[in-house]
Parts: structure tokens; sequence; C-alpha cells
């Protein structure tokens, strides 16, 4: 069975730090891009990050850069979202998403782009 979970979200004070993680089943992280996307009420979805397929390439959304990091570990098949300095506007509920691209360095941050989703986790960042 194909799935993704999130996990790691929470409610945490503005200039806190969260880390997501995306774990998956039957799937091979690795042979996939896989990206991070969020939605804050009331808004579109948005991509936050994501890495190509064998990790050649990531991409981070400005509003980001430079505060989140995006990782990798094959051994346990996750990805995980490492959140510093967090702000009340990065609210939003969190998704991991997944799809084979045949481009090694494709990282695009896209929502139409991606096939399978995880169902999201809520990160509250409130004083």
């Amino acid at each position: 069975q194909f799935q993704l979970v999130e996990s790691g979200g929470g409610l945490v004070q503005p200039g806190g730090s969260l880390r997501l993680s995306c774990a998956a089943s039957g799937f091979t992280l690795d042979n996939y891009a896989v990206a991070w996307f969020r939605q804050a009420p009331g808004k579109e979805r948005e991509g936050v990050s994501c890495f190509s397929r064998n990790s050649v390439t990531t991409n981070y959304a400005n509003s980001v850069k430079g505060r989140f990091t995006i990782s990798r570990d094959n051994a346990n098949n996750a990805v995980y979202l490492q959140m510093n300095n967090l702000k009340p506007e990065d609210t939003a509920v969190y998704y991991c998403a997944l799809r084979f691209l045949v481009d090694r360095t494709s990282c695009p941050l896209s929502e139409n782009v991606y096939a399978y989703w995880g169902q999201g986790t809520q990160v509250t960042v409130s004083s």
C-alpha cells in the first residue's frame, strides 16, 4: 500500500523550532522528487521546499530560505523539514508529496506536479 504520513506538527512560540517528518510506505523516497507544501486557512496551497530525485537538487520558497532545511534519511525512508525561527505566518497545515520525475534535477514547487500526498500535520505559531 502506498502511503505518506506526516508528523511533528504542533504549537510553538514565534522564534521557536519544529521538525516535521514524512514517512513513506510502498515508496523508496530517494527514487522520487519529494516536496513539502503548506496551506494556511483561506489561502492556496504553496510549495515550501523539495528534493529532486536522488537529492540532486533542493529548492526553497523565498519566504523560508535561511530558516527551513529539508533533509532525507534513506535508511529510514523518511524526509524531514527542520523549521527554525518560526513566524506566525508559517502557521498552516504542512503536507509532503511525491512524484517520479525523469529529470533528476527537477524539483518544482507546483502542487499540480505531485501525484501522492500525505494527510498533513498542523503547525501553529503563536504566543
